[in-house]
């Protein structure tokens, strides 16, 4: 088994960038979730609420990322204009972040519909993971997610229209020997760095937002099948949530080992 995938989403919601070599630490890959939409309050927007958020494409430039959306023309946000301390707040977390340019908020309140402010992590994060001593970045509970490409084959084969990766937003691809054998992990390595295996990823319905189109499925696909074949005791559930033991360079083609499985016979 090996890498065959990887995706960085600098920004929550948005598009995802493939990369063939990345850095994954502590707070996951670099740059993954490190800015975030929040309503002025500072409680989370994402694609669940506003699924147009799918469409907003983000380059990763020097200092920071170019946003860009069709019939729009791009906008620049800069991480050293974020150093006004802001309220965030996703799921039950609420932390320190950074606000900074106001014309990112009007760019995206054009988008959204609605008041809305960019937030930055920052250089450290303020963010505690599960309430210890370790740090998180925006994501919404774990470093890391973990898709099985022969879990989604299976999936696929059960579906009229088949989905894509990126209608699961996950930041590592493997290419598993059979169809959700990441149920049975507990610990693994790929190339250099070791991971464990928290817990499956619970499913809701942004599964069902075209991430090209940002429309939803009419027939609620395919969390439709999945509330009927993968109700597990954490939930609906599709990949895995991972948290690094170690950090390192990961490469596509790495190879992943399975160091610890999660049942013995």
């Amino acid at each position: 088994m090996q890498l065959t995938s990887m995706f960085v989403h600098p920004l929550k919601s948005t598009r995802g960038i493939a990369f063939e070599r990345a850095f994954a630490g502590k707070l996951g890959l670099l740059h993954d979730r490190e800015w975030i939409l929040t309503t002025p309050d500072g409680d989370q927007i994402t694609a669940r609420s506003h699924p147009q958020l799918v469409r907003v494409g983000v380059e990763l430039m020097p200092g920071g990322i170019l946003l860009h959306y069709e019939g729009k023309a791009p906008i620049f946000a800069m991480a050293t204009a974020y150093t006004r301390p802001h309220r965030a707040q996703v799921w039950k977390d609420e932390f320190q972040a950074w606000h900074g340019d106001q014309r990112l908020d009007a760019w995206f309140a054009d988008i959204l519909g609605q008041e809305c402010r960019l937030l930055w992590l920052g250089a450290q994060s303020g963010r505690a993971f599960k309430g210890g001593a370790e740090k998180m970045s925006f994501a919404d509970g774990y470093p890391f997610l973990l898709v099985n490409q022969a879990s989604l084959d299976d999936l696929n084969r059960q579906l009229q229209r088949p989905v894509t990766l990126r209608h699961f937003r996950p930041n590592l691809v493997i290419d598993g020997d059979y169809p959700w054998m990441e149920d049975e992990w507990q610990v693994i390595r790929i190339g250099e760095v070791e991971f464990d295996v928290m817990k499956p990823c619970t499913r809701c319905v942004l599964t069902t937002v075209d991430p090209d189109t940002g429309s939803k499925d009419a027939d609620g696909e395919p969390l439709r099948t999945l509330v009927r074949t993968r109700r597990l005791e954490e939930g609906v559930c599709f990949g895995m949530n991972l948290r690094a033991r170690n950090e390192g360079m990961l490469e596509i083609g790495a190879p992943l080992e399975v160091l610890q499985e999660r049942y013995s016979f």
